[in-house]
């Protein structure tokens, strides 16, 4: 084991919760390839409603269909009270078969299950100030029918 110095308690706690920074789009590239290449997991699975048409957006080279998709969770209180918490997602796909088919057949209020993995961005505004953004890129978008979809 590795000794470790007596510290106070409040310099110990200030060591344990330094404020830690979150790097965007890191990419790394070498001429040669590594001995060894680990393993990585990002992973999203989300089940719920679409909550606007999807739009084309990005450029004709390089066009996107963007769609926001809610999802919720349900609460009970000891007091009986019940409570809804909605959560928002902006989804992107980038794949062009999937991307045409989203254009072409996703509805507002749809049910969607939708698998892809998170990233995050960096968007400037109009005014030049820089935001960030994050997103779940779709590698697969599962589409329900609703009852009024069926009637039709």
């Amino acid at each position: 084991m590795f000794p470790i110095k007596a510290r106070g308690a409040l310099s110990l706690l200030r060591a344990v919760k330094k404020p830690r920074f979150l790097r965007l789009n890191t990419t790394t590239t070498t001429d040669y390839e590594p001995p060894r290449i680990e393993k990585s997991i990002n992973s999203v699975q989300l089940l719920g409603r679409v909550g606007a048409d999807p739009q084309k957006k990005g450029t004709e080279e390089h066009p996107i269909a963007v769609f926001s998709m809610a999802t919720h969770t349900n609460y009970r209180y000891e007091s009986g009270q019940f409570l809804q918490r909605t959560e928002w997602h902006r989804i992107v796909c980038f794949k062009p078969g999937l991307r045409e088919t989203i254009l072409n057949f996703l509805k507002k209020g749809q049910r969607v299950h939708v698998t892809g993995r998170i990233t995050y961005g960096e968007v400037k505004g109009d005014d030049g100030t820089a935001r960030s953004t994050t997103a779940i890129a779709a590698d697969d978008v599962i589409f329900f029918n609703s009852a009024e979809q069926k009637r039709k």
